[in-house]
């Protein structure tokens, strides 16, 4: 059965038990944590400074509203360029990798066994580039391996990896490598809902909100993305993560024009009804 979780950031606008309480009345039992240095709820930075008292303030926040995390995703920088995964700077990729064994001690604390990070941006040299963003990748993969953890990266605009081929050339050549597969990504810049489909095989985590062609995030009555076709493949797949709606509010890509609570509502509903649907379909099909 596909559980359903949200993402922290979505409700940028309120602190962290603000959020975390109106998780709860929306009935999650699930929740994506944005350990993001733009996130001031969950800054990398507060969890390097006092890594115990910041872990235990967020297990006894995330207790006191019944809520279970489901991912843990990384951004170290205020950007995707910033302190990236595949920075040239030999010193900036040893301070990622300290902050990096932080978060999985994190993430084992919190009993939460995903993690997601981003696989690294363009600096000038593509080839050296893609070659850094898959060493990292599998560094990654050895810690959090090594600690009984999933890692994943998010394929996405702007990345190293922004289509599905970039993205399937990568995984070829990280042995272990999942995805956190975000349809958006892709249908904002053009790509087929076949060519997204394929990569559900490798997708250990998903990240769910309506799209369109040129627009990262749109309502559910505008979107685009085939969400029948990923629940159908999730099925074939016997997928067995979880997928997070992650209506974000940010101002970039024109992700601030979205009722969040309100979207968040009605595509994890149409997604619960899919799953059902799928289910029941699958029960009725299966040899007796």
């Amino acid at each position: 059965m596909i559980e359903f979780s949200c993402a922290d950031f979505s409700f940028p606008l309120l602190n962290r038990r603000q959020a975390l309480g109106l998780l709860h009345i929306l009935e999650f039992q699930r929740i994506d944590i944005g350990l993001f240095a733009r996130n001031p709820s969950y800054p990398p930075s507060a969890l390097m400074e006092a890594p115990k008292e910041f872990t235990q303030c967020v297990i006894e926040d995330l207790k006191s509203n019944e809520l279970q995390p489901a991912d843990v995703f990384l951004q170290i920088g205020n950007s995707s360029a910033e302190s990236s995964a595949n920075d040239p700077d030999l010193a900036t990729r040893a301070r990622n990798r300290e902050v990096f064994k932080r978060v999985v001690e994190f993430s084992v604390a919190l009993g939460c066994g995903h993690m997601t990070g981003l696989p690294g941006v363009a600096h000038g040299d593509y080839g050296r580039d893609f070659a850094l963003a898959a060493s990292e990748a599998a560094w990654r993969i050895e810690q959090c391996s090594a600690a009984g953890v999933v890692y994943s990266i998010e394929a996405h605009i702007g990345s190293i990896c922004p289509d599905t081929a970039s993205a399937q050339k990568l995984l070829a050549l990280v042995n272990g490598l999942t995805l956190t597969l975000d349809y958006g990504h892709f249908i904002c810049a053009g790509e087929q809902n076949a060519a997204i489909h394929a990569l559900l095989p490798f997708a250990s985590h998903l990240h769910a909100r309506g799209g369109a062609p040129g627009r990262l995030q749109a309502s559910v009555q505008e979107n685009t993305i085939d969400f029948e076709g990923m629940m159908k493949g999730l099925c074939e797949v016997k997928y067995e993560g979880a997928i997070a709606l992650e209506y974000v509010w940010v101002d970039w890509e024109g992700c601030n024009r979205t009722d969040n609570i309100s979207e968040t509502i009605l595509l994890r509903q149409r997604l619960r009804d899919m799953a059902e649907a799928h289910r029941q379909r699958s029960e009725t099909s299966a040899p007796r």
